[in-house]
């Protein structure tokens, strides 16, 4: 007898802001430290993957983004109590606005902003690694961080 699916669907954000020198990205810290990722988290009822990404920005990350365009849904397959579940993960792109990620909720462990290169470095999960690389491409190609 093949085991049952649960499907799950999630939301996310890339923030980005202008930093000294570069572009600076907004990463959270969960695993104690151990894991450093993009903020995202489940899509509830009645709620958008956008506004479910602009309130979980808020919540893990502390601070508010002003959406700027999707990104990418990413998918993966975990074993949670003997279940199978497959989540989708939607990402969008988000410009800083306001708010201070020491204001982070209890789910995470810490939230910064980390310059480009160094948050290309220490992104835990190869998937959140390519959407950052594709929001950069983005940043970079539309000249966000001059507007």
């Amino acid at each position: 007898m093949a085991m049952a699916v649960i499907k799950e669907r999630s939301a996310g954000g890339v923030v980005f802001k202008k930093g000294e020198e570069d572009v600076e990205i907004l990463l959270v810290a969960t695993k104690g430290g151990a894991r450093w990722q993009l903020p995202k988290g489940k899509v509830e009822p009645g709620e958008s993957s956008l506004e479910a990404a602009f309130r979980e920005v808020k919540e893990e990350g502390g601070v508010e983004g002003e959406p700027i365009c999707p990104l990418d849904t990413i998918s993966y397959w975990y074993y949670w109590d003997g279940e199978r579940h497959r989540k989708l993960v939607d990402f969008f792109l988000f410009r800083y606005v306001s708010g201070d990620p020491g204001q982070h909720d209890w789910e995470v462990d810490d939230a910064r902003f980390f310059p480009a290169r160094e948050a290309l470095e220490i992104i835990t999960f190869p998937t959140e690694k390519k959407v950052l690389e594709r929001a950069l491409e983005i940043i970079r190609k539309k000249h966000l961080l001059e507007g």
